[in-house]
């Protein structure tokens, strides 16, 4: 059986790449522990100074598996429970406050949780042909891996909003111009760009670049933990109501597919 997850180290920098490529990089259950292991391994390794996160064959991730949604409508994912690093999202690692920068490398679609899982990383680097997208919006599905929390902080709320109530997709070349994207590149370039980016900040000394890293992440978050919190349960009452499973069945019926929203 092909894991889902791959994980490489090479000297001080770390790469996580999801490795579902049938399902376009979607997570279901299974593999959001498994990212959640890879990760707490890293962040546990004092080798290990910066870590690139991407997915396999050309595509970031496609959000959560709808698939399995579909064919369950209990929720089996827990709530955030205060500062306990090992406590995972339902994506796998966005609840984890590493001590150690995460670059996304981003090849294809980066949507629904999948956009939450690159809003997690502190940098992100995007292929020209890549995209954002809260395409869960079409299937009644809410975001509860952070993205209403983090979203905001890093383009503001106006621009958020936009971007929360449309669902709309996001190119890479407006991603950049708001603020979500760090650094553009030719497409397939997207992982050797992340890793170059990652080479340059682990040769710096590592005291210096982490307290400043550090305290500027804390100046923003302010009561992350709380957001967090708000989030899930409200998402929670949604996913209980059913609206979730209906979405995730016409998805699986084949509706909606390539971000169509004419069908909702």
């Amino acid at each position: 059986m092909t894991a889902p997850v791959i994980l490489t180290r090479d000297k001080n920098i770390a790469a996580v790449s999801i490795n579902r490529p049938a399902a376009r990089n979607a997570v279901d259950a299974a593999t959001a522990n498994e990212l959640r292991k890879a990760f707490l391994s890293l962040e546990h390794d004092g080798d290990i100074r910066v870590i690139v996160f991407t997915g396999e064959d050309g595509a970031f991730c496609a959000g959560w598996d709808l698939k399995t949604v579909s064919r369950d409508t209990g929720l089996d994912i827990a709530p955030p429970t205060g500062e306990a690093l090992d406590t995972g999202g339902p994506m796998g690692p966005t609840r984890l406050q590493l001590s150690k920068p995460v670059i996304a490398a981003i090849e294809g679609p980066a949507v629904a949780g999948g956009m939450e899982l690159a809003l997690w990383c502190d940098l992100r680097v995007m292929a020209k042909s890549a995209y954002l997208g809260i395409y869960n919006r079409r299937w009644g599905v809410p975001l509860i891996d952070g993205g209403t929390t983090r979203l905001p902080r890093l383009i503001g709320e106006s621009r958020a909003m936009d971007l929360i109530l449309t669902g709309r997709k996001v190119d890479a070349e407006e991603a950049f111009a708001i603020g979500l994207a760090n650094r553009l590149t030719d497409d397939g370039a997207a992982m050797e760009t992340a890793l170059e980016l990652a080479r340059q900040i682990a040769a710096y000394p590592p005291n210096g670049m982490l307290a400043d890293w550090k305290s500027a992440r804390e100046g923003l978050d302010g009561d992350m933990m709380g957001a967090l919190e708000r989030e899930f349960a409200r998402g929670a009452e949604v996913i209980r109501s059913g609206e979730s499973a209906m979405g995730a069945g016409r998805f699986a019926s084949g509706k909606g597919r390539g971000g169509d929203f004419g069908d909702i």
